[in-house]
């Protein structure tokens, strides 16, 4: 197969990895750990997982021998770049335990588990796919271990292979799951470890141990260059409002930080929306002040953007949501059967007065989009509403209205983009391709230490990667309970925009001269090869938090 020149040269990137790494080491243990809410509930769940200590690696003189290991690794959810060098970390940390150790890949994720496909990943196998992006290695997939049943068919080809520990690299929801396999394979004695490993470009994937999930780096580095083309177009030509909807249904993490790189006019930042109370007419009224007063300088251009979980974030469309999950959850074989022409009107007769009103006041489009298939976890695919055509064409009738009053006098013409595939595959970032390789063989070291039910930690990411502290989080501390298709159960809590944090107070500070003035940034491509202060930064969010 032809390599381009770029795979070429970062086949040859040696990742970095944290000091503790490079030798021998010991665990430091913290405090015993509790969940971030609903503690009884989810030491109920977890009686044999719950509140375990924090765990730091710290260097040794001690020299250890450790057993051969052979381990299962588990590609879960969506791409993120970085998830090869994961496989390349757990795959080295495991050689380095011990030369016969082995690592098996499960095919097109947990499915691969339950279905007994897999394939040995070898030395050679490895060395294909380091530093590159995508999940192709073993491909990934979206089947959720759940059931005990799941868990007994996996049990079976664990034992075949004599696997003594599984890997589970995926988001919050994949982890959740890695955390109850963890339990149960801990409750029956089977000897199995379970460890997880944070995967989300969405950036909600974090606390005070897990600082940053992997991937989000570079996708957000990749839409920012993108961002910023349309941003040198946009003051090129003059003539567009240009409204970018970005990847994050739950949080606004990539939205914040592509602002804080490359400074556009606009950014709705979603748990802002939702702490203020805004309607969707506040959000339209806001968005059409700025580009009337940019009118008003001569300015009919700009950028605008969104984060795809916007409408979620609107409370009186928050709740027409929920009721919406709930009643679909319950009524879905019913709703199927109804034709096409007459379920907006079935769902309109059977919702509360207040959330029917706003339904059927929705345009056509949105109100099918709301009442589409739901994705795995009983929710609306949100991706799949075009919120940035809703509020461009919202502000383009609120300007023709000022107009009509003699408020208004600028052009106004949109241009719309979703930025969503085009990052979730990109060769990963050196910060990416350091990090990701560094949890995977923190993964492989918890393994060696007989640790299960523990995340993999990399943490102090703000400096320079030797000086990184590694170590595991019990991902139980990570847990809460949250009502999925009708039934309260145990998740990992989501890490929302924090707004009094410091990366969400940088934005608030600049947001009214990005507004009135055309400051953009144009980052250009994720840099490689170059000085260390272009080439080696993390993300402007992970500077401002960790500073």
């Amino acid at each position: 197969m032809k390599k381009s020149a770029l795979q070429i040269a970062r086949a040859a990137y040696q990742p970095k990895l944290p000091k503790a790494l490079k030798g021998s080491l010991k665990i430091q243990e913290g405090a015993p750990t509790q969940s971030v809410a609903d503690q009884d509930a989810i030491a109920k769940l977890f009686p044999n997982t719950y509140g375990m200590p924090v765990l730091s690696f710290i260097e040794s003189n001690e020299v250890k021998n450790y057993p051969a290991i052979n381990a299962g690794v588990i590609l879960s959810g969506g791409q993120a770049p970085g998830g090869h060098n994961v496989i390349a970390g757990l795959f080295d940390g495991l050689k380095a335990l011990n030369k016969d150790s082995r690592l098996y890949g499960f095919l097109l994720g947990p499915g691969g588990l339950v279905d007994h496909k897999y394939i040995e990943l070898t030395q050679d196998i490895i060395d294909e796919y380091r530093n590159t992006g995508g999940f192709d290695i073993i491909g990934s997939g979206r089947t959720k271990l759940e059931t005990e049943d799941q868990f007994d068919k996996g049990l079976q080809i664990i034992k075949e292979l004599n696997i003594k520990a599984l890997v589970i690299i995926g988001g919050d929801d994949s982890n959740t799951n890695a955390c109850v396999l963890a339990e149960y394979y801990k409750k029956n004695n089977t000897g199995v470890q379970v460890i997880g490993c944070p995967k989300t470009i969405d950036g909600d994937l974090k606390n005070e141990m897990i600082e940053t999930s992997f991937g989000f780096d570079t996708a957000c580095k990749v839409y920012s260059e993108v961002i910023g083309n349309i941003q040198r177009d946009c003051n090129s030509a003059k003539k567009y409002w240009h409204f970018i909807k970005l990847m994050g249904r739950s949080a606004s993490h990539i939205a914040l930080e592509c602002a804080l790189q490359t400074q556009p006019n606009i950014c709705i930042i979603s748990e802002e929306v939702e702490a203020k109370n805004m309607s969707l007419d506040d959000v339209v009224t806001y968005i059409a002040k700025i580009v009337a007063d940019r009118a008003a300088q001569g300015n009919n251009f700009g950028t605008v953007l969104i984060p795809e979980g916007l409408i979620e974030f609107i409370p009186a469309m928050k709740r027409l949501i929920a009721e919406l999950n709930d009643f679909l959850a319950h009524n879905s074989n019913e709703f199927a059967m109804i034709k096409k022409s007459e379920q907006r009107n079935y769902i309109i007769n059977h919702l509360s007065s207040e959330n029917s009103a706003i339904y059927a006041s929705l345009p056509e489009g949105v109100a099918r989009q709301l009442s589409l298939d739901r994705d795995p976890h009983g929710n609306v695919q949100v991706s799949l509403i075009e919120t940035e055509k809703l509020l461009s064409e919202m502000v383009s009738k609120k300007l023709a209205e000022w107009k009509a009053e003699g408020k208004y006098n600028g052009k106004f013409a949109a241009q719309h983009h979703f930025f969503g595939y085009e990052g979730r595959c990109a060769a990963p970032s050196n910060f990416d391709a350091d990090y990701c390789y560094s949890l995977g063989y923190t993964a492989a070291m918890l393994i060696g230490e007989g640790k299960t039910g523990y995340m993999s930690s990399v943490r102090n990411t703000t400096k320079p990667a030797d000086q990184w502290i590694a170590g595991g989080v019990p991902v139980t501390m990570m847990m809460n309970m949250e009502r999925r298709h009708g039934e309260m159960k145990p998740v990992i809590q989501k890490a929302l925009v924090k707004l009094d944090g410091a990366p969400f107070k940088h934005f608030v500070a600049q947001r009214e001269q990005w507004a009135k003035e055309t400051c953009y940034v144009y980052p250009g491509p994720i840099q490689y090869f170059g000085p260390t202060e272009v080439c080696d930064q993390p993300t402007e969010t992970l500077k401002l938090e960790q500073a």
